[in-house]
């Protein structure tokens, strides 16, 4: 029996404690929240026998084997070290850190102490993904010579996930001063792993940071609306591939989607995880010249959360580990350089 700790009593920690509520030989037995009252109902609801105020006291306890880390971006550096520290397994929400330096550093520190580190690019979990992946690594699409992906959200021109401009869980999102690193740091994170996940590494990049007006001086109370809310990246990859990213709050008509698009020289692939996450449509070999494409059904991938336990089982540390984590964040630090500074940023390695 594995037995876990959840820190963090927040939504997203829910969406933990149900899926590793559902794997065997997984027990869930404490929750910790500096919100002592939100911990209890969260561990009510769940049925999580125990609550920590204190997260030493929790880490201390020899019966737990593993935490997963679902506490707000800016202090995942903090209770991520002390929990490996602690010589505990470590899933931690994404991204990583808040910069490339604690993202590294985290990194270190949990190969240092040869605890298992993953962090939780979920889409990863989509079987597309990963079958899309398998065929570029096999040499299916030749030579990969463009890219185009997407992350587009519309809730800034929709009301389907709430009114942004009146609930603070959408306000603080926009507000630098309120920790949000705009939809880069938010979405940013998971398109950039999207694309160079089954491509490979990003080796240059050139980004533009905007903030759209939202509100008379983008202001609402206490919230200076300053953060970035559409981010344009051309890029190149360590296989000399070139590519675009994109991501944005702006994309009225899509409430969450995730779309990528790798052209070969003898083939080509597409996802769209708002048609399927099982899908992927390919153009390959005699299809290539009529620009023929047809769908192939991606077999079945195990969770990131499957993943995890496996990892604890085996010894072996499966991927996303703390190492990609810290990868994604140099990119988007460099993002954030090269908006700033108008100019093409190589990516350090």
């Amino acid at each position: 029996m594995i037995r876990l700790a959840i820190i963090g009593a927040g939504s997203m920690a829910g969406e933990h404690a149900k899926h590793f509520g559902r794997l065997e030989g997984i027990e869930v037995v404490a929750v910790c929240d500096r919100d002592l009252a939100k911990a209890q109902a969260f561990a009510e609801h769940h049925g999580i026998a125990d609550v920590y105020q204190d997260l030493e006291a929790m880490l201390a306890r020899d019966d737990i084997h593993a935490v997963s880390n679902v506490t707000p971006d800016g202090v995942h550096k903090a209770t991520s070290l002390a929990a490996i520290a602690a010589g505990k397994h470590i899933l931690c929400e994404k991204p990583l850190a808040t910069n490339a330096q604690d993202a590294h550093e985290m990194a270190a520190a949990a190969q240092a102490a040869n605890v298992i580190n993953m962090v939780n690019l979920s889409y990863r979990d989509a079987p597309a993904i990963q079958h899309a992946r398998a065929l570029i690594a096999g040499g299916a699409i030749g030579q990969v010579r463009h890219v185009d992906a997407s992350y587009r959200q519309s809730w800034l021109v929709s009301n389907a996930w709430g009114r942004w401009n009146e609930d603070s869980q959408w306000l603080w999102r926009l507000s630098e001063s309120h920790g949000s690193k705009g939809v880069l740091g938010d979405v940013g994170v998971h398109i950039v792993d999207f694309a160079s996940f089954p491509v490979g590494d990003i080796t240059r990049v050139n980004c533009e940071l905007t903030c759209f007006e939202k509100a008379p001086d983008n202001r609402i109370g206490e919230y200076v609306l300053d953060a970035n809310d559409t981010a344009l990246m051309r890029v190149s990859f360590a296989n000399g591939a070139k590519g675009t990213i994109q991501a944005t709050r702006w994309a009225t008509g899509h409430h969450n989607s995730l779309a990528l698009s790798v052209h070969g020289d003898k083939g080509a692939i597409r996802i769209d995880l708002d048609a399927s996450k099982e899908d992927v449509q390919v153009c390959l070999d005699d299809d290539v010249h009529p620009a023929r494409w047809s769908t192939v059904k991606a077999p079945s991938t195990p969770s990131i959360y499957q993943r995890f336990v496996e990892s604890i089982r085996s010894g072996n540390n499966d991927q996303p580990d703390f190492a990609r984590g810290a990868a994604i964040q140099t990119v988007l630090d460099a993002c954030f350089v090269s908006s700033q500074e108008d100019r093409s940023l190589a990516i350090a390695s």
